[in-house]
């Protein structure tokens, strides 16, 4: 994965890793591989779960709240499993984008 493909996956995982930190109990673990021909990153946080895991677009206007919304946008998958002890997200993308 190169160029702009590169770029939306370093965001997207940049996101996830500061959700965790500003929301998730100030600490989180990230892990990323590679595997059939695309690239995952797992982010787990130990905070107090979200009220939603299907973001929808915030207004234009709004200032925050724009992070899960774009990580679902720069991805081909996200997958959120949210509750009282934590959260896990898992996204990932191809990394051939012709497969």
């Amino acid at each position: 994965m190169t160029g702009e493909g590169l770029d939306d996956f370093v965001v997207a995982v940049n996101e996830l890793l500061t959700n965790a930190v500003r929301h998730g109990g100030g600490t989180g673990h990230l892990a990323l591989w590679a595997q059939d021909g695309a690239v995952f990153c797992d982010v787990t946080d130990h905070g107090t779960g979200l009220e939603s895991v299907t973001p929808q677009r915030p207004p234009p206007d709004q200032p925050g709240g724009w992070g899960l919304w774009l990580v679902r946008e720069l991805t081909d998958t996200c997958a959120i499993k949210t509750g009282p002890g934590g959260t896990a997200v898992r996204i990932s993308r191809r990394t051939d984008p012709k497969s």
